[in-house]
């Protein structure tokens, strides 16, 4: 099949008729029936059934159909990164973060560097670890800020602040007056966590392995957000990166330290064959002001 008879197969299988596909495609309904009568004619099968006038895709039909949408939310998909990279020569920032640093810091770093660079547009995404990843790897976002290791040789990675990892709980929690807990204080008290096959996860899993503790989990949920607005709720206790906290200024729960657990890093995260655009220099600048002002240091060997 060429292209044109591709067109036209989808349209059919999108309107459900040829006069329809005729309609989507400004081409008059006999011109359709000629090209998928072609088509059919050079696969040597049916791709329609013809009853009563209305055509009903064969099997054939529906599994070339699928692999016909998979290859147009390509194409879609390099349609967008076109536009994105015009736009980008002509003013645009694409910054992509983990959830936790996206939620509260990245945008008062956006609203300040908005303040200075009215004309540059922004495009900003929170996503899960993989699809960060593959944006920037794509060249579908310029800078990246992740709270979890971001490794690939295509990409360079820089610390620019660390935070704590804390536990949150009810006010009236027995934990709730203590200045530190470790894995043992946490032992008696089944928590809320995440997914042990995702990054963080696993990080509080290790916390508890190497504790010679066994985490009890009492529910799962997909972000430290989410971890916060239970416990907010009442529903129990969680571990939750210091930056996730910097959404809820007055929470409803007590915040404590986890002793002797490892640092939480976030990095500046770009293609290591580009250097930042001096406007994604720019919105670094902003975001180091915000984080100095948190309190949210770079680690000392960064």
């Amino acid at each position: 099949m060429n292209l044109r008879q591709i067109e036209v197969f989808r349209a059919i299988m999108i309107t459900g008729s040829v006069s329809d596909a005729a309609r989507l495609l400004h081409v008059s309904a006999p011109a359709v029936s000629r090209v998928l009568s072609h088509a059919e004619s050079r696969l040597d099968f049916p791709l329609f059934e013809r009853i009563k006038g209305r055509l009903y895709p064969t099997e054939e039909a529906r599994r070339l159909h699928h692999e016909i949408e998979l290859v147009y939310r390509g194409v879609q998909r390099i349609d967008r990164l076109t536009h994105e990279l015009a736009e980008r020569r002509h003013g645009m920032l694409s910054i992509v973060t983990s959830p936790s640093i996206g939620q509260t810091l990245v945008p008062l770093a956006i609203a300040r560097f908005n303040e200075r660079y009215p004309s540059v547009r922004v495009h900003f995404h929170c996503l899960s670890y993989q699809l960060l990843k593959e944006r920037l790897l794509s060249r579908q976002s310029q800078v990246g800020v992740s709270i979890l290791p971001v490794d690939h040789p295509s990409l360079s990675t820089t610390p620019i602040a660390k935070g704590r990892l804390l536990c949150i709980c009810p006010r009236r929690h027995p934990l709730a007056p203590r200045e530190s807990v470790t894995p043992r204080d946490l032992h008696p008290y089944p928590l809320i966590t995440y997914p042990p096959d995702t990054p963080f996860g696993a990080r509080i899993e290790q916390l508890f392995a190497k504790s010679n503790e066994i985490l009890k989990v009492a529910m799962e949920v997909g972000s430290p957000q989410n971890a916060c607005s239970l416990v907010n709720a009442g529903a129990g206790i969680a571990l939750v990166d210091e930056f996730s906290l910097q959404a809820w200024p007055a929470p409803g729960f007590a915040v404590i330290p986890v002793s002797d657990a490892p640092d939480i890093v976030a990095d500046l995260v770009y293609l290591r064959t580009e250097p930042l655009s001096p406007a994604a220099t720019s919105f670094v600048k902003e975001f180091n002001s915000v984080l100095a002002e948190r309190g949210l240091e770079p680690p000392v060997d960064g």
